[in-house]
């Protein structure tokens, strides 16, 4: 990630905590908007357009991503009956529903697609989008409520995307892990040390057998997994293999970046945006792509350009069985053609994020219940893991904190003393590494 939403403000509350209050930094007020590809160009998203419906009128009637029709069709959600059915849903069968496909195909699809890197057929309404759930279950029409809560004061030129509601870090996101670990005390993080297997004792307790540079044991009185719902998985199946079960069933989407660096007058288009995102049935073999110089100051020098192109996903998974120089050469090739880029970029940097972001299938939030009532016998452990619930940074820090603040709860029940309950926190935090 290279930036985070300020709300819900655990990020920046962190941020502060260790000192990067100054080091915080807005995104750039004079391009807040996201192109979509559309028949071989680039367009811009209508101002006002909120995730999958427009509040704003005139900007979405005159965008030329949508042909009238669709258009039309959209509006006819004004008269859509609200879904009756306690039946979770898909986003695309959402959309659909309220808006019409072209909608969803269009603007939609991508939009959300980018963001969970996820095949919307199957990602839930639910578990992504409650609030456009709740919306259609308070007001009806999504487009009626969107259009009054439009007329409250707010950014009006960037509504629904929320630009203004994004930050990083001066010097990159990177700083925040550094300063996080600069402010615990010696031996509280032991990294390259994974934990292979989790052993409950007789007292509520446990024992933490320990691999890597540093193998042995550690008996905690508490423990947080915080890692992804698959590796929750494996520590858990000799516990409770029920829970484990349904932490297998969360799949995680795999993604490669390519940052490609070029000198500014190579590209002809005017990038007087944040980036763009690529519809399914462009048939391109991009997700999206963030032009990180002209979204937060420094990235680049003034006469160069600095992008950051999304590839893989759900819905092209094959194209991570390609060699870094594969995917490389795929992201200058479609760049080349949508930018109107002339000649080589002058930096190229793949990586691979496997197995790194959840997707939050029809039946999530039923699942995650079950995986939530299966752990309650095991008092003393904690489950933290984007798996369950928030892919964004606030909402896995949020989760952290909750999975803490729970945690010494329950010691506390348990009759530990203050200092006795702190020490023994910290101890059972470091392993995780």
């Amino acid at each position: 990630a290279d930036s985070f939403l300020t709300m819900p403000a655990s990020a920046v509350e962190l941020c502060r905590q260790v000192g990067l209050e100054e080091d915080l930094i807005p995104t750039n007020p004079t391009f807040r908007r996201t192109f979509v590809v559309g028949r071989g160009k680039l367009l811009p998203i209508p101002s006002g357009f909120a995730v999958m419906a427009p509040t704003q009128i005139f900007p979405f009637m005159t965008s030329k991503i949508l042909s009238l029709r669709g258009k039309l069709r959209a509006g006819c959600e004004l008269f859509v009956p609200k879904h009756v059915s306690d039946q979770d849903e898909s986003v695309e069968s959402f959309v659909c529903r309220r808006f019409g496909r072209e909608l969803f195909e269009r603007l939609v699809q991508p939009l959300i697609g980018s963001i969970y890197a996820a095949d919307t057929s199957q990602l839930s309404i639910r578990a992504s989008l409650p609030r456009f759930t709740d919306m259609e279950q308070a007001h009806r029409s999504l487009l009626a409520a969107m259009f009054k809560s439009a007329k409250q004061p707010g950014d009006k030129q960037s509504a629904g995307a929320r630009y203004g509601q994004f930050a990083s870090l001066q010097h990159g996101m990177g700083s925040l892990i550094n300063a996080i670990e600069q402010q615990l005390s010696a031996g509280v993080v032991r990294k390259q040390s994974p934990v292979q297997r989790l052993i409950p004792l007789d007292d509520a307790r446990w024992r933490l057998l320990i691999d890597g540079e540093s193998p042995g044991s550690l008996d905690v009185d508490g423990v947080i997994l915080a890692v992804p719902a698959y590796q929750a998985a494996e520590l858990l199946k000799p516990i409770e293999a029920e829970a484990a079960n349904e932490l297998q069933q969360v799949t995680y989407s795999s993604t490669a970046v390519v940052t490609l660096g070029y000198q500014r007058s190579q590209i002809a288009h005017p990038l007087n945006g944040f980036g763009f995102v690529v519809p399914l049935i462009e048939d391109r073999c991009i997700l999206s792509c963030s032009f990180s110089s002209v979204k937060f100051p420094n990235r680049a020098p003034d006469d160069q350009v600095l992008l950051r192109v999304f590839v893989g996903g759900e819905c092209q998974r094959g194209l991570l069985d390609l060699s870094r120089d594969e995917i490389a050469e795929l992201a200058i090739r479609e760049l080349g053609s949508l930018l109107k880029i002339d000649g080589r970029p002058t930096l190229q940097h793949v990586v691979f994020h496997r197995r790194s972001t959840p997707q939050y299938n029809v039946g999530h939030l039923a699942r995650a219940e079950r995986i939530r009532q299966r752990l309650k016998s095991l008092s003393s452990l904690a489950l933290a893991c984007n798996g369950m619930g928030g892919v964004g940074i606030p909402s896995c820090i949020q989760a952290g904190q909750q999975a803490v603040d729970g945690l010494l709860a329950t010691l506390d029940r348990t009759n530990c003393t203050g200092n006795d309950r702190l020490g023994r926190a910290h101890r059972t935090q470091h392993p995780v590494g």
